[in-house]
């Protein structure tokens, strides 16, 4: 790929979009009057001759909004003006009760109004390295030339904040959005050459507006998927993670897939296509998974008291299988088998996740999850001991309400019969929880004596000694549920004492 700084180049005569309906200037108008900030500051910058005009996601939405009685998008606002940056922290000055300059060499002044959160760029027509993915920033002449350079046609709108309300509409962003059409202003090879995380926007946008690449985009997507590999992990991470939340992220993990996107950046995913399950219910792993992504999302929905959307579950939901491909096995009779494919694959999860940046909370839940997703399916028809049921818990820990919506979606089987089966065989291992967690606390189980009674019991002080101690009064309420103290110090002196003596 070539270093050279580059200009979209145009991609042949292109006809002008059809005019912007006025019902639907009309709505784009109402975003701009429902906030006395915006129309004070278009005010302020008429009055010191400048443009200014709201851009982006935020005209988007509006258009999205319209006539399905939604209410208007609000939150950060997008602007954008012919003022350079000293110039629009001048129109600011001794109004906006903060501002703040961190991305004044981009050409942007943040602002803070009466409560709203503004940003106002430059117009610019920047030229991008390739290389590093950094712009050179070039101010721009023109609202057009600015919108020019936008990632893809449905946010390369904007409305004035002058007294004419003017959509100005380019590249037909809004035939795009009522096709639900996905498109770049320019040739989309230049696009993603310029700014590779566009490619990873077109996914989240998939998931998000519901919006379908067209054939240039997709084919630019799979030419270029390579250049991903430019983008920092924290950035990477953050629109998957936002495409993730979405209700319906089916679709746009297909196209993170199909592109070779996956490959670059989460390969685990992209290697579970191959991978026939176990059950012989699914084409491959790949579809269980999302599938049982799929079934996760809607639990997790349909319960009142559970976060939602809850990042967690979705990403332990698609890469709960993922150990498969490094432990699968052909046995007789043409069966597949994949044997501690969940430990494999909690490993799996923890060295993925640390590499994407997500916050060690994060990684350490879904590992868990991953790890754990199995274990059910040892219970068979309610054989479990209490101890069984207390290890469960006790090993679920904090994560035991996502843990149940992870085991009962992970059953994808179209065999009735049988899914009726597991659903009412988890219904009882529930039960049994809530019965056990009414007469002991499941939640907090904690060794019947504590460090200070253990030190006192054994006359040693603090130290390895205690913690192993510890562990085996852990391990005895576990086993035996809770004990009165005199029963727990009586096996707690007699471990020790066979301790000594095979010591």
């Amino acid at each position: 790929m070539s270093t050279e700084p580059s200009r979209r180049a145009p991609s042949g005569p292109t006809p002008p979009p059809p005019p912007v309906p006025a019902a639907v200037q009309q709505t784009v108008r109402e975003l701009v009057e429902v906030s006395p900030v915006l129309v004070a500051l278009g005010e302020r910058f008429s009055a010191a001759g400048h443009e200014v005009h709201l851009v982006g996601g935020s005209v988007r939405d509006a258009l999205l909004a319209s006539g399905t009685g939604r209410p208007l998008p609000t939150g950060d606002l997008d602007l954008t003006t012919d003022a350079r940056p000293e110039q629009t922290l001048e129109v600011l000055r001794g109004w906006a009760s903060s501002t703040w300059n961190t991305g004044i060499a981009f050409g942007t002044v943040g602002a803070e109004v009466r409560g709203e959160r503004v940003e106002i760029t430059t117009f610019r027509a920047d030229r991008y390295d390739r290389e590093s993915r950094n712009p050179e920033v070039a101010w721009g002449t023109s609202l057009t030339d600015d919108l020019a350079r936008r990632d893809f046609t449905v946010n390369a709108m904007a409305v004035s904040l002058g007294p004419d309300r003017t959509v100005t509409d380019p590249f037909g962003g809004l035939g795009d959005l009522l096709a639900r059409r996905l498109r770049t202003p320019g040739r989309a090879v230049d696009s993603f050459a310029d700014d590779p995380l566009r490619m990873l926007r077109a996914v989240r946008f998939v998931a998000q507006l519901g919006l379908t690449p067209d054939d240039e985009v997709v084919e630019a997507m799979t030419a270029l998927a390579p250049e991903l590999g430019r983008i920092t992990a924290e950035r990477v991470q953050h629109e998957f993670s936002r495409t993730l939340l979405n209700d319906a992220p089916g679709p746009a993990l297909d196209l993170f897939v199909s592109t070779g996107l996956a490959d670059v950046v989460l390969p685990e995913l992209s290697a579970l296509r191959m991978e026939i399950d176990e059950h012989h219910q699914h084409k491959d792993v790949y579809v269980h998974s999302l599938t049982v992504l799929d079934q996760a999302i809607a639990l997790e929905k349909a319960d009142p008291g559970a976060q939602s959307p809850d990042l967690v579950l979705r990403l332990a939901a698609l890469l709960h299988d993922i150990g498969k491909p490094a432990t699968r096995r052909h046995e007789d009779r043409g069966r597949v088998s994949f044997h501690h494919h969940e430990v494999v694959g909690a490993k799996l999860v923890r060295k993925r996740l640390l590499a994407l940046k997500y916050p060690k909370d994060v990684v350490e839940a879904v590992s868990r999850l991953t790890f754990l997703h199995l274990r059910f399916h040892g219970y068979g028809r309610g054989e479990w001991t209490d101890s069984a049921v207390r290890r469960y818990v006790t090993d679920a820990g904090d994560l035991l309400p996502q843990l149940h919506k992870l085991v009962r979606s992970d059953c994808t089987t179209r065999n009735r019969r049988r899914a009726a089966a597991l659903s009412a065989t988890y219904d009882s291992l529930e039960e049994r929880i809530q019965v056990l967690s009414e007469e002991e606390n499941l939640s907090r189980i904690r060794p019947d004596l504590d460090g200070n009674r253990i030190m006192e019991l054994l006359e040693i002080p603090p130290g390895r000694e205690v913690g192993e101690a510890w562990r085996f009064l852990k391990d005895l309420r576990l086993e035996r549920g809770p004990l009165e103290p005199e029963e727990a110090e009586a096996e707690l002196l007699a471990w020790w004492r066979a301790r000594d003596q095979g010591s």
